[in-house]
């Protein structure tokens, strides 16, 4: 036995070895775990009812149950592994009220616990509010700034080893970042050093080393990120608890390109960062000691000011330049210079008290010419930093450009007189420091708009820039290579204007305000949200929304809407309330089905969310612009809409083979499958509703239905006119089927009818002439040719009498129609069992209603009329009986199969109990048993002994396939 399994071993490895070698012949296929790992936010979900850590609530069961009040749950922190997730905890707590002292306590509403009056009951949950944040609190997180160098990387974990050169093979890699918190959301913005690749993966980590958040990062980045060079992303819905340790600078970030290469910086508040303008990171230059500035890195918060004297201010944080015997008082020198001339605009010296090895700050204040300053703009300066001992072997640098913050400056352009006019503008500043901007206008490509930029931070004013030479249909995209002092103070300051002017005196106006760029805005371009009605209103309501589809397939959205009338005085309270729906439809034809999705229903003029969930078929419909997006109020009123589309990531589309049409996915050929995919028909040039039926505007002779989200067409049949030859109209144009003359209507020599159409009947949406007829159409079975139906020619009255069928001559069970549209039952012919009875056969039992056919008929004729194939003797009339033959056997008597619609169906003869209980009597006796129970003779014989030894009674049916 133990040779055998030795045996049967080897056998298996020799026979799979070759199976291995051939499947690792060809690589596997290259897949970045970025693309697999979908994002989770740490925070739950109950419901449609996003729910932040720490929040508790009473669990609503939705009707017909209402909220429970009895059940509380709670959104608590649960540690899997390093990550902190999420996790919905729901208890009773019916058990928990406390005991009352008064002798008739009274359950109030909305209550689980009965108290007595004037009590605090326990089960009252202090739950978060669904308000925004309160402007202390965001005043309090908007500002904070970490620098991700090797050196900062310290062990967070005390089981993780302390990176160094050796371990960590990101200890070179350098990063800066600032973050800004707004409305519940951490907005990140990073500048890394040109040897710094893209990480794969950010992280939020506490102190302990737990992960809080972590986001997966596009390796491609979008049209903002790509422009200006840097890294950008949100953290939305940051928890309570987590805003704590933001504010406590207990929080850190991490960027993540390898297990073993990760940079890891702490966010701190600097004091600088509020009036930071101009930003730096500084990397070790060339001809440095490397070996002592392994993991150095800094970076620098420029902010200048051109009023009466102008001056700069640069704040400094860094590392990595002292000598090993620097133990405090350390000197050094800030340098600001002219990156392509040997010019150097400011040199100072700093003191550092106490070196460390992670962070270490300095600033330097400085007066700067008019000159200096424009270098400054223009990015034509650079920073470094070095040690006054040794200069060439310590000394960091980089080029002073645009703040790290993603940012844009938008604004959407009002009406100052009553017009339908609207329009919007955008500008943010790339890697270079040129500001590039668009402008779309509405309703006045017919005026010649003028459009500039305008300073109006002063008493007057002060036109800087026209953009006008750049319009073209009502857009405007260009840049200004060379914005100075002029356009960027009054452009952070939100003093920057757009104003599109025409000489008929519309004008509109906007000014650019700053906001933080993430997921929707890192696109091309805003839509711009079309007012519906076109009366000239002042101000007209106006709106512009940015879209962007993520790797995990969500549509992230921010809108902003103006122009509406301010509220009353006395509903100040109340703030008006409106609906954002996405419409998607399969194509841009008539009559298409539209899908309509609400995506948040939201207050005030300002709205950031997603949407996940999508289809494919809806995600392809947005890539093929065939998308909407439709602003309401609370009434359902439709106020702002425009078009859209959207880029979406390949693996969130519908998965086609390469030889179907691209038309398909937008509009699935197969019956729908979702409420997305709905049941109209695509035909020709136009959709139909479910059930509709219709005329082909191509062929007169063909009528179509919708069925189940396919389009059917059959052909018209005529049936026969009753009218002689010559009094036969031939088809008027846009009808199928000749009708009969009658009175008011007169013919030509050619036959044709030459009095105008202006009566006729209508039945189902389609329109008769006077005196036709025709068979009615019946979707989805077609047309049914046992009903005539007529159109009266004097009263035009429609009538649909069926054709009356003669009289059956058998039981009604046995009888069939001999073919699927055939407008009455036959009775069946039986013939005798010979080999060619199908063919030929006996013509003498044929129902009353059949005539003898003078012919033989072929095969063919007899299955096209719903005859039967059968292996010997066929092929069989349709209701034919016969007994079936059998090589071995010959005819089975005991067997009658029968013919029936094309299936043929075999039975044995069924002998019943009583009569096996005589034959067994005869047979006991010895009396002679008939020749017409031979068949019983043998079955009763096989039923008894098959009930004796399993108990089962016969089975009378059999099959073909069992007979043979």
């Amino acid at each position: 036995m133990h040779f055998h399994g030795s045996l049967l071993s080897i056998l298996l490895i020799v026979v799979s070895c070759p199976l291995t070698v051939r499947a690792r012949r060809v690589a596997p296929l290259i897949e970045e775990d970025w693309a697999r790992r979908p994002h989770r936010a740490a925070e739950c979900t109950f419901g449609k009812q996003i729910r932040e850590l720490g929040t508790t609530w009473f669990a609503d069961l939705g009707p017909p149950f209402g909220v429970m009040y009895c059940i509380k749950c709670e959104c608590i922190p649960v540690q899997k592994k390093r990550r902190i997730v999420a996790r919905v905890h729901c208890r009773n707590i019916k058990n928990e009220c406390p005991e009352l002292t008064c002798k008739e306590p009274v359950l109030l509403p909305g209550r689980c616990c009965k108290s007595c009056p004037g009590d605090f009951s326990i089960d009252i949950v202090q739950d978060l509010p669904a308000q925004l944040t309160s402007e202390e609190e965001e005043r309090s997180l908007k500002h904070f700034g970490t620098l991700l160098t090797g050196k900062t990387s310290q062990a967070i974990r005390r089981d993780e080893p302390t990176p160094t050169s050796m371990y960590n093979s990101a200890y070179n890699y350098l990063a800066t970042g600032r973050f800004t918190f707004h409305r519940k959301n951490l907005y990140y913005s990073f500048y890394l050093s040109t040897s710094t690749p893209r990480p794969k993966n950010i992280q939020f980590v506490d102190g302990s080393g737990s992960i809080l958040e972590e986001q997966t990062i596009d390796p491609i980045g979008g049209v903002y990120q790509n422009a200006t060079g840097k890294l950008c992303g949100v953290w939305r819905r940051v928890p309570r608890d987590y805003r704590k340790l933001l504010r406590e600078e207990r929080l850190h970030v991490s960027f993540i390109w390898e297990p073993s290469a990760t940079l890891t910086g702490q966010l701190s508040r600097y004091r600088a960062l509020p009036t930071e303008q101009y930003s730096s990171l500084l990397e070790p230059t060339m001809g440095v000691d490397r070996s002592l500035m392994s993991g150095a890195g800094a970076t620098a918060i420029v902010s200048a000011s051109s009023a009466s004297a102008p001056s700069i201010h640069v704040s400094l944080v860094f590392n990595g330049v002292f000598l090993p015997n620097d133990v405090s008082e350390v000197p050094l020198i800030v340098q600001l210079e002219h990156m392509e001339k040997d010019y150097v605009v400011l040199r100072e010296e700093i003191i550092v008290k106490k070196p460390s090895n992670e962070l270490n700050f300095g600033e330097v204040r400085s007066a700067l010419s008019g000159a200096d300053l424009r270098l400054l703009t223009r990015g034509k300066l650079s920073i470094s930093i070095m040690s006054r001992k040794d200069p060439q072997a310590l000394r960091l640098a980089g080029v002073v450009g645009p703040r790290v913050n993603c940012e844009m400056y938008q604004t959407l352009l009002l009406s100052e007189t009553p017009s339908a006019a609207s329009g919007l503008a955008w500008a943010f500043l790339d890697r270079a420091g040129s500001l590039r901007y668009g402008v779309q206008l509405l309703g006045l490509e017919d005026e010649s708009p003028l459009v500039t930029l305008v300073d109006e931070g002063g008493k007057r004013r002060t036109e800087l820039e026209d953009l006008t030479p750049s319009l073209i249909d009502g857009l405007a995209n260009g840049s200004l290579e060379r914005p100075g002092p002029r356009f960027l103070e009054p452009l952070f300051n939100g003093e920057l204007a757009v104003v599109a002017a025409s000489h008929v005196g519309s004008m509109l106006r906007g000014r650019l305000l700053q906001r933080p760029v993430a997921d929707a805005r890192d696109t091309a371009a805003p839509v711009l949200l079309r007012r519906l009605s076109q009366e000239p209103v002042q101000p007209g309501p106006v709106g512009l929304v940015w879209i962007a589809v993520d790797l995990d397939c969500s549509l992230h959205y921010e809108l902003e809407i103006a122009g509406f009338p301010q509220m009353s005085s006395t509903n100040n309270q109340e703030q008006r309330t409106f609906r954002l729906y996405l419409e998607t439809m399969p194509l841009l034809a008539q009559g298409a089905p539209v899908a309509r999705r609400l995506l948040e229903e939201f207050t005030g003029y300002v709205l950031e969310g997603s949407v996940t969930g999508l289809s494919p078929v809806e995600l392809y419909r947005i890539e093929s612009g065939i998308g909407f997006l439709e602003v309401t109020d609370k009434q359902a009123e439709r106020i702002l809409k425009a078009p859209f589309k959207a880029r979406a990531p390949l693996s969130c589309l519908p998965h086609y083979a390469d030889n179907d049409v691209a038309s398909v996915v937008a509009y699935n050929l197969q019956p729908p499958r979702s409420d997305i995919e709905t049941g109209a028909c695509f035909h020709e040039t136009r959709f139909y509703e479910e059930g509709t039926q219709w005329t082909s505007s191509t062929d007169p002779c063909s009528m179509c239905h919708c069925y189940r989200g396919l389009a059917q067409c059959d052909p018209v049949p005529c049936p026969a006119l009753t009218c002689a030859q010559g009094k036969q109209l031939k088809p008027a144009s846009g009808h199928c089927c000749p009708i009969c003359s009658g009175p008011g209507i007169n013919m030509n020599g050619t036959g044709k009818d030459i009095t105008p159409v202006t009566r006729g009947c209508t039945l189902a949406g389609q329109f008769h002439l006077p005196g036709a007829s025709w068979h009615p159409y019946l979707p989805p079975v077609g047309f049914d040719t046992c009903a005539v139906c007529t159109c009266d020619l004097v009263t035009l009255e429609v009538k649909c009498p069926r054709v009356q069928c003669p009289p059956l001559d058998c039981d009604e069970k046995i009888a069939f129609r001999p073919s699927k549209k055939a407008c009455c039952r036959q009775c069946p012919a039986t013939t005798p069992s010979t080999a060619n009875v199908g063919v030929g056969g006996d013509t003498t039992r044929l129902p009353r209603d059949q005539a003898a056919p003078s012919t033989r008929r072929t095969a063919e004729e007899i299955l096209a009329s719903g005859g039967c194939k059968y292996p010997l003797g066929g092929p069989y009339e349709n209701g034919m009986e016969w007994h079936p033959r059998v090589h071995s056997h010959g005819e089975m008597k005991c067997v009658k199969c029968r013919c029936k619609n094309g299936e043929v169906r075999c039975d044995r003869k069924r002998c019943p109990r009583a009569l096996c209980n005589t034959i067994a009597h005869q047979m006991k006796r010895g009396e002679y048993v008939a020749d017409g129970d031979d068949c019983c003779t043998v079955q009763c014989r096989r039923a008894r002994r098959h009930h004796r030894n399993n108990h089962h009674a016969a089975r009378h049916s059999v099959t073909p396939r069992e007979l043979s």
